[in-house]
């Protein structure tokens, strides 16, 4: 007889380390899985220190068989998403649920089932998942691309998970893709005159964050992210005590000329932000800083060699969205950190993303560098 599978909600300091500890266990045998840093891990899940706990409900959960971890999954709510409009993908009534990992089927549909009922507890109509734990730092599940790992701030689920997922009843709210580019070769001739006719308009100034001026910079990246977005599926606003955390944690991997602000007659209008890919060490290290972890990855980060580039965040104020204006910023800023990330960090290749299914302008600015997608995320959605 099987031992019976329980799912009880974590409550002590002892559960908690279970909860970050079996992504480890029941992924360790991937080659692709890059393990998290402990200690952002354990941070990212602590109310107090990841300020999206100031507006968000959160409930973790474990599954044990015999005494054996087998399962996780977390629930919450973000009273932001709440306050959002309904056709943007959110809005009341919506809850979510992610951080989801089982070791066999029962586990994941016993898993699922417990979210879906605390989330129906609160008041919940609809759930959008997996989302671990906003949309802004682990959004869906991966579906396509499972051969390579991923970039940094990007997931890795097995493939199985999907028709676990899918066995519930859900079905796909929105695809998102990643697009990689060998950024080695120069870009088609037309996006070139593009380029250089920016370059000739006085108007048009794109520069360099100034790292002297960082929180400045920084404050100034996010509010033209905010504006960007704000009408784009599954948006949900940062806010202050957000901006000043993100921009703490992304710092030690900021390099001014991989991030990119546009200025039309002196304003900044658009930003593209460009990130070495740390995961390329973090994977080798497969998770052990210790005894020497650390100082590989220190030295990495003091100038990263060889490094392929994520391009996380990128935007352009709304009221310019539809005009020329946009795509032309967009390509101009693409090429100057193509040329410097290959010149000044030997880089090979870059990912794009992600970008929603139904973003038309931001896939035809991929499709006209030649960027092909590399891999599929997809979100959820079910009536509960």
């Amino acid at each position: 007889m099987n031992p019976e599978l329980v799912i009880s909600p974590v409550s002590s300091k002892a559960d908690f380390k279970e909860f970050v500890d079996i992504a480890y266990r029941l992924n360790g045998g991937d080659p692709n899985w890059v393990p998290y840093i402990r200690g952002e891990m354990v941070e990212l899940l602590t109310p107090g220190k990841n300020p999206f706990f100031d507006h968000a409900d959160v409930q973790f959960f474990l599954a044990r068989r015999a005494d054996r971890t087998v399962g996780r999954i977390s629930a919450h709510i973000d009273r932001l998403a709440l306050a959002q409009p309904v056709e943007q993908g959110m809005g009341p009534g919506t809850g979510n649920w992610g951080l989801f990992e089982a070791e066999d089927a029962p586990t994941a549909h016993a898993l699922i089932e417990r979210a879906e009922a605390w989330l129906r507890e609160q008041g919940m109509t609809r759930v959008l998942a997996p989302m671990s734990m906003s949309v802004w730092e682990e959004p869906g599940l991966l579906v396509k691309g499972h051969d390579h790992p991923p970039t940094i701030m990007m997931g890795h689920d097995p493939a199985h998970y999907q028709g676990w997922i899918e066995s519930e009843g859900y079905t796909t709210a929105k695809r998102l893709f990643t697009y990689d580019l060998d950024v080695t070769k120069p870009f088609p001739p037309l996006i070139q005159r593009i380029v250089q006719s920016g370059e000739r308009n006085e108007r048009i100034r794109i520069r360099e964050v100034d790292l002297k001026r960082f929180d400045e910079e920084a404050a100034t990246i996010l509010h033209i992210l905010n504006d960007a977005w704000s009408d784009n599926w599954g948006f949900v606003p940062f806010t202050e005590r957000e901006i000043a955390y993100t921009s703490k944690k992304l710092k030690p991997l900021v390099r001014p000329d991989l991030i990119r602000i546009a200025e039309y007659d002196g304003e900044p209008v658009a930003f593209m932000m460009t990130l070495p890919d740390v995961n390329q060490v973090i994977h080798k290290l497969r998770g052990r800083l210790l005894p020497f972890g650390w100082a590989r990855l220190l030295w990495w980060l003091r100038k990263p060699t060889d490094a392929q580039m994520r391009v996380p965040l990128m935007g352009v104020l709304k009221r310019l969205q539809a005009s020329r204006m946009a795509s032309q910023l967009a390509f101009m800023m693409i090429e100057y950190i193509r040329r410097d990330a290959t010149a000044r960090y030997g880089s090979k290749r870059g990912e794009i993303g992600w970008i929603l299914e139904d973003n038309q302008g931001m896939i035809a600015i991929a499709d006209a560098i030649d960027s092909k997608v590399n891999k599929e995320y997809r979100i959820y959605e079910k009536p509960l």
